[in-house]
């Protein structure tokens, strides 16, 4: 191809964008001295064509670009930056290395090695390649998002991969852990009930990134933003991951479930100094890295090695265009920002009050009908759960995991901070205003131990992440009810039974937006470790086995899920009213008698009416996290009136949950409370 073929090209859009006649490509770099094209002709291609790039003609500010005639959809390229190696002034070009464009919307990993990356020299029979996608042509037949409000959600965070890579899934081998094996288990997802998955990354990463011999099972990796990643996706053909993904997003929304990504725009993989380059890194360091004073070192606010720069301009505009693309193009209905406090960092790693890049992505048009979720905390000791910025922000509210974790466990001093979670946590999302929904409620998620686990270990065991068992949080507000691991006795089983139930009838319960772990409803287990990240093999993966296994906690938390999801008082978008108005959604606060909660420093009992005058609903729950068994008062009910028991968690199945049809009838005014057990009573007329 020779340079009279090559046209100037225009600075926008920025990536690979197909016109008729040919491709139009633009980066950014800024100090780069010298940039080439390189077209590969296949992925397993080492001696590409080169089009080295003007920095007259094919420079628009620092902006490099051209337009290659006859190029279209499934183009190979990559690209060479020729400029400073001057870590100490914050300049890491290497010329010798190929670089993937940062907005490239589809990688190529055949031969990638991250170690080639990492040393020095020429890396091209082991480097990344990008691949032009052509954006229109996909027929969503009319598929748009769901838009499901906060207080109607149950969100299921899961492992694309790990949800049907186990041989046991029933999914053809070919499909197992991809976009369209699970395609082929919505029904079970319809059946739970949830209304939203929030999938671990799927924008492209390393999963080379891990321990020797491990492979990065999680994706908290990323190297492409744009793209969907590859090895998820059955479809090997050019593009296949893109489309397949589509399939997937719409077969997802015709079950009336919308799909979160769980996003990392707070660093990437090229870790620290002696990590890879393949790509921001060659490109333009000291733009897309906060690096610490001396400029050879990158500021560390993530525990991964590296910072974006998240409110520098140039990362600012990749990552809002990049949250526009997933939605625009692959009509996702949110985003989960991990480690969201770390994107509030300004140039030097100071907090800000108002971080540029958050406001941009609250604040813009095309993203103001998704659920924006926040991670609200960053590894650095940044925490903002509760003063996070702006009005549309929802934050996993860790202080709700860790309450409920210690009460439910029996610790001292803990009813009052359960009451709180229960009502949406006030004491934390204190600032006038703010709805319920912006308490993420959870006990467990992907980063720790599961909910089986939580009440099966007391200690971490993460021995198999070939780090000596260092890695993993080491406070788990755990307890292994006598036994560390599975155990044969009934009785601990039995208990460890009540309190998994216990969990999740509060997490259901409460005010606020409830969001479940893959697998905690049949007890998936992880075998006590708490920090699976490296683990792409059956300790992480859905056990299929478990449906059947365990199908008795499994119909109670379906059961649960339907009978919240069909109540009023459980949608509610407002507060509920705690001073005893009789005309709007309330809770009254009671202890083992009427009207009078103890607060105090040895109670582990908690009773509450639930009240919706328009709608008709009373609802009286009851949870005794003492280690004997009590006596509930019971509020008096009107003529004709009489309360059905919906939920006892210390009784077998199928008593355990039952639908208000059929629920028995409680007539006595008192409630007898087993130990570690949670009972939801609804009102209803006499037959």
């Amino acid at each position: 191809m020779t340079s009279r073929q090559i046209q100037p090209g225009k600075s926008y859009p920025l990536g690979a964008t197909v016109f008729p006649e040919g491709v139009n490509f633009s980066l950014f770099s800024k100090n780069g001295r010298l940039v080439e094209l390189l077209l590969f002709d296949h992925e397993d291609d080492k001696k590409p064509r080169v089009v080295r790039l003007d920095p007259v003609l094919n420079r628009t500010f620092y902006y490099w670009h051209c337009f290659v005639p006859g190029v279209t959809s499934g183009q190979i390229y990559a690209y060479r930056v020729y400029g400073p190696n001057d870590p100490s002034r914050g300049m890491r070009f290497d010329g010798k290395k190929v670089l993937l464009d940062p907005y490239t919307q589809a990688v190529i990993t055949t031969h990638y090695d991250r170690a080639a990356a990492c040393r020095p020299g020429d890396n091209i029979g082991h480097c990344l390649k990008g691949m032009v996608m052509e954006r229109r042509g996909y027929d969503w037949e009319g598929d748009h998002p769901l838009k499901i409000p906060h207080a109607s959600s149950v969100i299921y965070e899961m492992h694309v991969a790990g949800f049907t890579r186990n041989p046991n899934s029933g999914v053809a081998s070919k499909k197992r852990g991809t976009y369209a094996g699970l395609i082929e288990k919505i029904p079970y997802l319809k059946a739970l009930g949830i209304t939203a998955v929030e999938l671990l990354p799927v924008q492209q990463f390393d999963e080379q990134d891990a321990p020797t011999g491990l492979r990065n099972y999680w994706g908290y990796s990323p190297i492409a933003f744009f793209a969907p990643h590859a090895a998820y996706s059955s479809d090997t053909t050019p593009g296949g991951a893109v489309r397949e993904f589509r399939d997937m997003v719409k077969a997802l929304h015709r079950a009336g479930i919308e799909v979160i990504l769980d996003v990392v725009f707070n660093h990437t993989a090229e870790a620290g100094p002696e990590g890879p380059t393949f790509s921001w890194r060659g490109l333009e360091n000291s733009v897309y890295y906060i690096l610490e004073e001396d400029k050879a070192r990158y500021a560390n606010y993530t525990g991964c090695g590296n910072t974006l720069n998240a409110n520098y301009s140039i990362v600012r505009r990749m990552t809002t265009d990049c949250l526009r693309y997933w939605v625009t193009e692959m009509h996702v209905d949110g985003f989960r920002f991990d480690l969201a406090s770390a994107m509030a960092r300004g140039e030097s790693g100071q907090p800000m009050d108002n971080p540029p890049i958050l406001w941009s992505i609250e604040s813009d048009p095309v993203l103001a009908g998704t659920k924006i979720i926040a991670e609200a905390w960053d590894a650095a000791g940044l925490y903002q759960v509760g003063t996070f910025i702006g009005d549309r922000f929802a934050q996993w509210n860790g202080q709700f995991r860790d309450d409920v974790r210690r009460f439910v466990r029996g610790d001292n001093a803990m009813v009052q901070k359960l009451a709180a979670r229960i009502i949406a946590s006030p004491d934390i999302f204190s600032k006038p205003g703010t709805e319920p929904e912006r308490s993420i409620n959870f006990i467990t998620c992907h980063d720790g131990f599961t909910l089986n686990d939580l009440v099966s270990y007391q200690v971490k065991h993460n021995e198999a992440n070939l780090q000596e068992n260092r890695d993993g949080a080491d406070e788990n507000f755990s307890c292994n009810h006598g036994v560390e691991s599975p155990s044969e006795e009934e009785a601990i089983e039995g208990l460890r039974l009540r309190q998994i139930k216990n969990f999740l009838v509060i997490t259901l319960i409460s005010q606020g937006t409830p969001m479940l772990l893959m697998g905690d409803e049949v007890r998936r287990t992880q075998l006590g470790n708490n920090n699976a990240y490296c683990q792409d093999n059956t300790l992480s993966w859905f056990d299929w086995d478990l449906v059947e296994k365990n199908r008795d906690l499994l119909r109670f938390v379906q059961g649960l899920i339907g009978f919240v999801q069909s109540r009023a008082i459980f949608q509610e978008r407002n507060h509920l009213d705690t001073r005893g108005r009789a005309d709007v959604p309330g809770i009254t606060w009671h202890g083992v008698k009427l009207s009078t909660p103890d607060w105090g420093l040895y109670s582990h009992t908690l009773a509450f009416s639930l009240r919706h005058p328009a709608r008709h609903e009373l609802l009286h729950v009851m949870i005794n996290a003492y280690s004997e068994p009590l006596s509930f008062e019971l509020p008096r009910l009107r003529r004709l009136m009489h309360w059905k028991r919906i939920v006892d968690t210390s009784l077998p199945a199928p008593d355990d949950f039952q639908p208000l049809e059929t629920a028995p009838a409680v007539e006595a005014h008192t409630y007898r409370l087993r130990d570690h057990s949670v009972v939801i009573l609804m009102e209803q007329m006499k037959h």
